[in-house]
């Protein structure tokens, strides 16, 4: 049976990465209290042939019982079975902005903790240690609903024989860095199609920007390059056990170079038979 349990902040996104599940066939429990974790656990197994695949969602909802979920989940996790954790993150601002937005109110907020910064900032205290110890981190301060389910069903409906999961992923600077992203490469020293008023508009999905943007020595020497280094670091993380690896192209705007960057790091790692998703973070972004 696999198991895997989704948490994470409070507003991060963890209804949509059940549904996300649900969809490709785990049964989904929202809102399991820790405490509730072995006893459910059990009574799943006496299922077993009919329950192969559960994803159960545990957050601060259950305050009262909440304190305790690192340490229950890792006795969880250390024992017999495939159980994995994944992390939903979210930039703190964001987070804030959602709850003015959607009027609601944050789980942790009572007569001591009366604001939402109080709360988020509470929040990411207790959850430090189970976010660093995730088999999967998805930060989805700037996803989409659709992108949030695409990562989700990425991960856990390809074939798991195929190792580890990459993520190559296009972002503009100005919207800022991932935080899930574990190599960062910074593109804007190649020339610009933004200044061509007829590539302006385009995107690095489209020929002519790709076209113009690797015609240049110094892209091509780049690309060569990145491509290398990511092949030499790839055996690297598989020894240390890394089951996720988040490769993040990065130019001013996310529209032209780092789409195209993105792009080819993707098509080498699929050419090599790896287990690869590339995302353009904000390709859509005025």
């Amino acid at each position: 049976m696999e198991f895997v349990i989704i948490t994470g902040m409070s507003g991060a996104g963890k209804s949509r990465a059940i549904a996300a599940m649900e969809d490709i066939g785990y049964y989904c429990v929202d809102n399991l209290p820790p405490k509730m974790l072995p006893s459910f656990t059990a009574l799943c197994r006496q299922a077993e042939g009919k329950l192969d695949r559960v994803a159960v969602v545990m957050d601060a909802r259950s305050r009262e019982v909440f304190g305790d979920i690192y340490e229950g989940v890792r006795g969880f996790l250390e024992g017999p079975g495939r159980f994995r954790t994944l992390f939903l993150d979210c930039d703190d601002g964001v987070l804030i902005q959602r709850y003015k937005e959607t009027r609601r109110r944050h789980p942790l907020m009572d007569e001591q903790t009366t604001s939402v910064e109080q709360a988020v900032a509470q929040e990411r205290q207790i959850l430090s240690r189970l976010r660093d110890s995730a088999d999967y981190l998805i930060d989805t301060s700037y996803l989409s609903v659709r992108q949030l389910r695409e990562k989700v069903v990425d991960i856990f409906l390809r074939d798991k024989g195929q190792g580890m999961l990459i993520s190559c992923m296009s972002f503009g600077f100005k919207y800022g860095i991932p935080k899930e992203a574990d190599l960062v490469f910074d593109v804007r020293c190649l020339p610009n199609p933004f200044y061509l008023p007829e590539l302006k508009q385009r995107t690095g999905l489209d020929r002519p920007v790709r076209e113009y943007v690797m015609q240049w020595e110094q892209s091509q020497k780049l690309a060569d390059k990145l491509l290398d280094l990511v092949d030499y670091l790839l055996p690297l993380y598989q020894q240390e056990g890394k089951t996720q690896l988040t490769i993040a192209m990065g130019c001013t705007g996310g529209h032209h170079r780092s789409v195209v960057f993105a792009q080819l790091m993707a098509e080498h790692l699929q050419e090599r038979q790896l287990r690869c998703t590339v995302t353009h973070r904000d390709i859509a972004k005025g």
